[in-house]
């Protein structure tokens, strides 16, 4: 099997797993015991919690576990109430925020959709002509999950903090990916997922700079500072630590090397398939994404023929799987109806090779030429 699927999920590490054995059948302590047991899980929680906030040059204080991306974003999007009835947001996010948003709007919160231009970038002075007396939250993920795109988030920080609006970004794509600094870029809140770079399912955090101004999405005991109830997921959160140390130490390289294998497929598909379009920006895009629209074909019949090859790809985003309609992202940026249809998404890692990416190539020229022909 050739896996390039890695935006939907990755494989976890060796080094996650080798971490989070002890504490599946050994060291099964909960954390909010008194007894020295319990304390050997609450270290690694805290120890964890230390590791994601150097990575995004945070406290460690300011770090939260949830169970992943969509709740972290959920909470975020639930106590922008509190600050005023009005959410700027973009037409390309996630579901996690464009379908909590559409229930806020049902009790009575305005939102605004900011459009973006035909490479998937929010105008960050858009998206100011869009602020009201009102606003209390901007949202902006941090680099699109279908198309790949990363957005101007310093800019749009800058913005929100002139104009003292909270800032939050979904950065399930980006972390681990490519470089995040929360103050640099005056991020007050960032979404993030484990299984995105190669940690466990079931885990991930919310980044808060300021806590004491947040309410508790889920009650019940007083985990994580009494802001998140419920016992926590020790060997998760151990095991995202681990994929967090992994990914820092060699990020550069990382993505050099995805970027490099990332810009051999793009340019082959670019010559040597004709009607085929690169969908984000040739190089302000995550270093493992590439989307194209090719005209002539289905992409769901084309996920089955390279299935049928051993290979995995997307047709787009993993949580709209089964879903006919055409992707909202694809049609935000402004592809027409007769080819929106035809969109694959091929999400690398450092892991694949030149090799694997030759073979895909080939059986995607190949598919096209068949589907084309029918």
């Amino acid at each position: 099997m050739i896996y390039l699927d890695n935006a939907a999920t990755t494989k976890i590490c060796d080094r996650a797993v080798h971490a989070m054995e002890p504490y599946l059948n050994e060291m099964y302590g909960n954390p909010s015991g008194i007894y020295n047991f319990s304390k050997v899980s609450k270290e690694m929680v805290e120890r964890t919690r230390a590791t994601i906030a150097s990575a995004i040059h945070a406290k460690p204080e300011n770090i939260f576990f949830t169970s992943g991306g969509t709740e972290s974003d959920n909470w975020v999007l639930e106590n922008a109430a509190r600050y005023g009835r009005h959410i700027i947001t973009s037409e390309i996010e996630h579901h996690a925020i464009l379908n909590k948003c559409e229930n806020l709007s049902k009790r009575g919160m305005d939102i605004s959709y900011v459009g973006t231009d035909r490479m998937g970038f929010v105008n960050p002075y858009e998206l100011e002509s869009h602020i009201r007396k009102d606003t209390a939250l901007i949202s902006i993920m941090f680099a699109n999950n279908e198309i790949g795109t990363i957005q101007p988030i310093k800019e749009i920080g800058r913005i929100a903090g002139r104009r003292k609006i909270l800032f939050h970004t979904d950065a399930v794509q980006a972390f681990g990916h490519v470089p995040i600094n929360v103050h640099e870029m005056n991020i007050d809140m960032l979404s993030a997922s484990s299984h995105k770079f190669h940690g466990p399912k079931g885990v991930g955090f919310l980044y808060i700079r300021n806590p004491e101004n947040v309410e508790s999405l889920i009650f019940g005991g007083g985990q994580e500072k009494g802001r998140r109830a419920g016992t926590e997921n020790v060997a998760g959160i151990v095991g995202m630590g681990a994929a967090v140390e992994e990914a820092m130490e060699n990020l550069n390289q990382r993505m050099e090397r995805e970027i490099e294998l990332r810009n051999y497929l793009i340019n082959r598909v670019l010559r040597e398939i004709p009607y085929v379009k690169l969908n984000g920006h040739m190089s302000k895009r995550l270093p493992g994404n590439a989307n194209f629209t090719i005209a002539g074909i289905d992409g769901t019949s084309l996920v089955i023929l390279m299935d049928n090859d051993g290979i995995c790809v997307s047709a787009g985003s993993a949580c709209s799987a089964g879903d006919d309609s055409p992707s909202h992202v694809i049609r935000a940026i402004g592809i027409p109806d007769q080819y929106i249809y035809g969109t694959i998404r091929l999400t690398l890692c450092a892991d694949n090779t030149r090799e694997e990416i030759d073979y895909t190539i080939h059986r995607l020229k190949e598919n096209v030429m068949q589907m084309r022909s029918m």
